[in-house]
């Protein structure tokens, strides 16, 4: 692999991203390898791989892969680490790891990579936690009951109020609902929930952007509502968070109805949009941003990005991964660090 540097005692005024390394059997180790080895990443952070090293150096090798970076275990005193390092959770059995294969282990390590991960963004050895992508089948094969990183995170940061939001240069979409059946959106769309989104959307965006920005709520039905038509009444409490909304100074029109919502006139004139449930925000998100788009976790007492894309395990160890999610990821991740400690 690429060989080990001296662990390095001067620190640097680049924050420290943690990057977990994600599913083993999917593309996340090659986009970790990649990571390390893109110069812009270098001069924006430190970035710190949260894997198995052994897995990394194998698939690497495998594609022809060069980086530096110090390799470091757990228990090691690595939070003055200068430049790129490899935190070695050493959790996989390598002999039975199969590229592309979905197993109890790799849900198991995967987990164990992120909560590292965690434990060091707690501890302050780094100052965001960048994430690769998880197999939700592995994490139910290995007993883990979370839906997903979002609610992870939110647990062990202790943090009430919550959202994700992804976001790329052209526009963002933060979802009320997340990974809940359709059948229970409705019941989850209260006024509270809604505007505790909007607000911080808000927040998170004006600092991304530097401005206020200008953003827009999506009703839940047809037409969004056609008037009280079509729903159980989810546009009237809709436009009661609206409402509230616009009380606390945040700019903000809706609900609008979700068929025109994103047409191209509109984009122009929204920095993002207030989605109610999981697809109606990503299906055109992704659409439009499925290589530069990055996945944030707001309401979090430290940063948290990922990729907007998962494990990719047809594709996995073969050299074909696009590694722009990721770097998008970090750079966002290293962007909002620092301003938090400026």
């Amino acid at each position: 692999m690429n060989e080990p540097r001296d662990h390095l005692a001067a620190n640097s005024h680049r924050p420290a991203i943690a990057i977990t390394m994600g599913d083993p059997a999917g593309v996340g180790p090659e986009l970790c390898g990649r990571l390390l080895a893109t110069p812009e990443i270098l001069a924006a952070c430190r970035p710190v791989v949260f894997g198995d090293s052994a897995v990394l150096e194998r698939v690497t090798t495998k594609l022809g892969i060069s980086f530096s970076a110090s390799r470091i275990s757990t228990d090691q005193d690595w939070g003055l680490l200068e430049d790129a390092a490899v935190v070695d959770v050493q959790s996989i059995d390598l002999d039975s790891l199969e590229p592309g294969q979905v197993t109890k282990q790799t849900g198991q390590v995967s987990f164990a990579y992120i909560e590292a991960a965690i434990e060091a963004a707690i501890a302050g050895n780094v100052q965001g936690v960048t994430t690769c992508p998880i197999n939700k089948q592995a994490w139910n094969l290995a007993g883990i009951t979370f839906p997903g990183h979002t609610e992870l995170f939110a647990e062990r940061f202790q943090s009430d109020r919550f959202c994700m939001m992804m976001t790329s240069p052209q526009f963002s979409c933060s979802l009320v609902t997340t990974h809940v059946g359709y059948g229970e959106v409705p019941k989850l769309l209260v006024p509270e929930r809604i505007v505790e989104v909007i607000e911080l959307t808000h927040h998170a965006l004006e600092k991304i952007l530097g401005r206020t920005p200008r953003l827009a709520a999506l009703g839940l039905n047809p037409h969004a509502g056609e008037n009280g038509l079509f729903g159980e009444g989810e546009e009237a409490r809709i436009e009661a968070a609206i409402d509230q909304a616009k009380k606390l100074g945040i700019q903000i029109e809706g609900p609008l109805p979700p068929d025109t919502a994103f047409l191209p006139w509109r984009r122009e004139q929204t920095d993002g949009f207030i989605c109610m449930y999981h697809d109606q925000g990503l299906i055109p998100f992704k659409a439009f941003n499925f290589d530069t788009g990055v996945n944030v976790t707001l309401g979090l007492s430290s940063v948290r990005t990922s990729v907007d894309h998962g494990t990719a395990l047809d594709i996995a160890w073969q050299g074909t991964a696009d590694v722009s999610s990721l770097i998008a990821a970090t750079r966002l991740a290293s962007s909002l660090a620092s301003n938090r400690t400026a």
